[in-house]
C-alpha cells in the first residue's frame, strides 16, 4: 500500500477500539470501522443535529457507516464512552483539516 492510499484511507475511515466489546452471538467485537459519510447514508437526519452530536441522530447514522455494521439495540447498550468515540470519530469528516487555496481574482 502506497503513502497515497493510506492517507486516503485514513480520510475515509477511523478504527475505534471499544473500552467494552459488544457481544453479538458467541462473538466479541472490540473494534469498530466508522466509514466517512456519504450524501444518501445522511438521508433524513439534520447536519444540524448532527453537529450538535444528537444522540438520537448517531443512533439512526451509525448502523450506515460502520463495519461491522452496529444496530440499534447495540448501540443503546453501549458504554456511554464508546457512544462517545463513535460520534467523535464520526463528527471529525464533517470539517476540513487542511486550508485549500482560494482562487482570485486580479484586475
Amino acid at each position: 500500500m502506497t503513502k497515497k492510499d493510506t492517507q486516503t484511507e485514513a480520510k475515509n475511515a477511523k478504527f475505534v477500539t471499544l473500552q467494552e466489546p459488544i457481544k453479538r452471538g458467541t462473538n466479541e467485537i472490540s473494534e469498530i470501522t466508522v466509514m466517512k459519510p456519504t450524501v444518501p447514508a445522511l438521508k433524513g437526519l439534520k447536519m444540524f443535529d448532527l453537529l450538535q452530536l444528537d444522540t438520537d441522530a448517531y443512533i439512526t447514522l451509525l448502523p450506515r457507516i460502520t463495519l461491522p455494521s452496529i444496530n440499534k439495540n447495540e448501540l443503546l447498550a453501549l458504554d456511554p464512552a464508546d457512544f462517545t468515540e463513535l460520534t467523535t470519530a464520526t463528527i471529525g469528516f464533517f470539517v476540513k483539516t487542511e486550508a485549500e487555496p482560494t482562487a482570485t481574482l486580479e484586475a
